[in-house]
């Protein structure tokens, strides 16, 4: 089934594009988080960003990389934010969110909570080895 993204590659929903190439597409996002909000998308469908290949990943990040410095010189903001969170869509898409201050982004939500050592210790345990 094709998802928002698919359709508005194929032109049959329109966006307001920042950037587009054969392979990547920029545009911006509908729910913005704050004015300048863009959505970088490869146009080649994959739901999951690490199950790109590594040469589109890598594309991926050094256009996600050149976008938010032109947001940045663009709308004047202190920094550029980006999130993958990969639930909404099932097609890969960074979230480039121009801000000025934390208190812009969503970090302290209801499902944040504070780890103690213990809990921490025992995940970094789980995770060596790499």
């Amino acid at each position: 089934m094709a998802t928002i993204f698919d359709k508005i590659i194929a032109g049959e929903i329109p966006c307001a594009k920042v950037y587009e190439d054969d392979h990547f597409l920029a545009f911006l996002d509908v729910r913005p988080v704050n004015t300048g909000h863009t959505l970088v998308i490869p146009k080649q469908p994959q739901s999951y960003i690490f199950d790109l290949d590594n040469n589109t990943y890598t594309n991926l990040m050094a256009l996600t990389k050149k976008i938010a410095c032109h947001l940045k010189e663009k709308l004047d903001c202190k920094r550029v934010c980006m999130t993958v969170i990969g639930w909404e869509v099932p097609h890969v898409h960074v979230h480039l969110i121009p801000t000025n201050e934390i208190k812009e982004l969503p970090l302290n939500g209801p499902n944040v909570k504070q780890a103690t050592i213990e809990e921490l210790s025992k995940v970094a345990e789980k995770l060596q080895g790499l």
